[in-house]
Parts: structure tokens; C-alpha cells; sequence
């Protein structure tokens, strides 16, 4: 396997703890995925992740031995949130166990590695950030006993210890339907507590990887909202799969049966020739739409867009203006093409 600096995607390699991982996460193949819709829209562009404040934060993630979900699923928001000096602190590594369909994060079997440092280096971190609004996500780790649900609550706690006052938000593995891990994290302190449903009931088996379910993932939000019913719940689909618009709406309506606060809907984008095609753009007017129809379902807020993510604009969800989407945005270039 290759230990070189750069692997091509879908390639073999080995990280600097020894765990056989695969770039992005899925193995290549003889011919790429076929391309099933006409070139990117003009509504679907951002600004390339350049500049100071990016470069600034990309050093200070390093030095504390720290990943990102913006740089390993290939967001397209990164400059825009890095600029303004915040990120989503990926923990447990960068290697996941799991290998869904349309996520760009490394896939392998780290054997229960863990950087017993990681909660100091994260509290550090957003000390260092000064951050009143953090959101921590991680890879699954399913090689772990309790899918890593301890090292969670002990980095979330860590964090508020060394930061009173900052809000917490935790997107969070499945933990394999374990209810008791699911507590562990809930009770840590957080303020939102978020597990992806990604896509609607009949995509799942196609889009993510076996060991992820639908109802699993409504159980584990349900579970955290009866643990805490002062934890906000938030889950997210991603819009341009295959899905019908009534099966959009039937998944918005499970999400709400099941106790979640906040849904946030998106375009996919397919991360590299290995992964899943893009089916549709949804256009900006469905994505209106949609927000319509959940806020009428009853969710607190359902923020909506072609480049809306989980944990895009967060700490703005309480706004209840769809992330201040409506006013426009900063400088905008095309997004690159997979």
C-alpha cells in the first residue's frame, strides 16, 4: 500500500498510526461512475477556500492534531466558514469504519486507535478560536465497544469545562442503535444533539453503508429527545439522489414523529468519480418549498438550499430566517466539478 504524501483517490494507503484505509473512501473502479444530469447550475457556486483566515485556521487544527468534516467530506462552504474563523471539529480520527456511498471521508479499520488528547486539543482549540458555537461530528467507529460514545462525552465535556459558556453541538455516528452510548453523549452537556438520516427510507440501503439504517436513525433521535427533552435533536437530508418529492415529505414527517427540533435539507454533490452520481439539481424554488411544508409539519426550523449542510451556519438556526440565506452571500466562484 502506498505511504506516499498524496493518494489518488480510491487508492490503498496507510496512515501514520498503520491503519490500511482507502482514499475518500471508496475503492476505484475500472470506469467511473456514468454522469446522469447536465453540468452544475449557476445557483450552486462558492468561494474557493483561500486566504488568511483559512490558512490561519488550517495551522491551528494541525498543531492540535485535529481534523475537520469541511476539508474530508470536501464541503463546499469551507471558505466561507473558515474565513469567519469556525469549522466542525472532526474527532476520532479521519478514518472511518463505514463506507456510505456519498461521503469522501477515508474508510478502514483503525482497531481501536484513540488520541487520548484529542478532548484537551479540541477544548484548546476552541479556546483558541474563541467560539461561542462549536459542533464537533466524527467518524464512525464501529471497531470501538461503545462506538466511541465515551471519547464523545469526554471531549464535549472538556470543552465546556475549559470554554463555560460555549453552546455544543454533537453530529453524531448511530452508534449502531446502542441506546445506552447514545445516552452517554446526550448527558455530557450538550445543547443539539444531530444524527443524518441523509437520504429517504427507499435510498438508504443504495446510499449508505449497511451497517447505517433508517429506522435506526430515527430511534437514536428519538432516544436522545426522551434522554433530554431539553436537547435540541436536528437531522439532515440530502435532495438530488433519486428521491421523490413525496418521499421527501414522508421522511420530514417521520423526523418530526420521532421528536426532532431541526431538519436542514441540500443538494447533493457528488464528491469524486467513485461516488454516487448526481440524479437532479433541486432548484432553489423546491428548496423554498420544502422549507414550507416543514415549518407547517411543525419543526422549529428547517433551513433549506442548494449548499445548505448539517452544520452549516449552525449557530444561526435559533434566527429562524433559514440561516440568513434570503440576504445573499459573499463572493461567489464555480464550484469544481468531481
Amino acid at each position: 500500500m502506498s505511504q506516499a504524501a498524496h493518494i489518488a483517490s480510491g487508492e490503498k494507503y496507510r496512515t501514520r498510526q498503520g491503519t490500511a484505509a482507502i482514499k475518500n473512501g471508496i475503492k476505484s473502479r475500472s470506469a467511473p461512475q456514468p454522469a446522469r444530469t447536465t453540468p452544475k447550475p449557476p445557483w450552486l457556486t462558492v468561494r474557493v477556500p483561500s486566504g488568511d483566515g483559512v490558512s490561519r485556521l488550517r495551522g491551528l487544527l494541525r498543531a492540535s492534531n485535529l481534523h475537520t468534516v469541511c476539508e474530508e467530506s470536501h464541503c463546499p462552504n469551507m471558505a466561507e466558514c473558515w474565513t469567519h474563523g469556525t469549522a466542525t471539529i472532526m474527532l476520532l480520527g479521519s478514518v472511518c469504519t463505514r463506507a456510505c456511498r456519498f461521503c469522501a471521508v477515508d474508510t478502514g479499520n483503525p482497531n481501536g486507535w484513540i488520541d487520548a488528547q484529542e478532548p484537551e486539543s479540541a477544548a484548546r482549540t476552541v479556546e483558541l478560536m474563541n467560539l461561542k458555537y462549536v459542533v464537533l461530528t466524527s467518524v464512525d467507529r464501529d471497531d470501538l465497544a461503545d462506538g466511541g460514545a465515551s471519547h464523545y462525552a469526554a471531549c464535549v465535556q472538556r470543552i465546556i469545562e475549559r470554554c463555560p459558556g460555549v453552546n455544543v453541538e454533537a453530529l453524531t455516528p448511530d452508534f449502531g442503535g446502542d441506546l445506552s452510548a447514545v445516552r452517554r453523549v446526550v448527558e455530557s452537556g450538550l445543547h443539539v444533539f444531530a444524527q443524518n438520516l441523509e437520504t429517504v427510507q427507499r435510498l438508504t440501503k443504495e446510499v449508505r453503508d449497511p451497517r447505517a439504517g433508517y429506522q435506526q436513525t430515527l430511534d437514536v433521535l428519538a432516544a436522545a429527545k426522551r434522554i433530554r427533552g431539553d436537547v435540541l435533536t436536528k437531522t439532515s437530508l440530502m435532495l438530488g439522489l433519486g428521491e421523490t418529492r413525496e418521499e421527501v415529505v414522508q421522511a420530514m414527517r417521520d423526523a418530526h414523529a420521532h421528536g426532532v427540533d431541526i431538519l436542514t435539507l441540500g443538494q447533493y454533490l457528488q464528491p469524486t468519480k467513485h461516488h454516487l452520481p448526481v440524479q437532479r439539481w433541486v432548484t432553489p424554488k423546491e428548496f423554498d418549498e420544502l422549507r414550507e411544508v416543514g415549518l407547517g409539519l411543525g419543526f422549529c426550523e428547517v433551513a433549506a438550499g442548494p449548499l445548505v449542510r448539517s452544520s452549516y451556519r449552525a449557530d444561526r438556526v435559533f434566527e429562524g430566517n433559514n440561516l440568513g440565506l434570503e440576504q445573499g452571500g459573499a463572493e461567489q466562484i464555480s464550484v469544481m466539478q468531481v
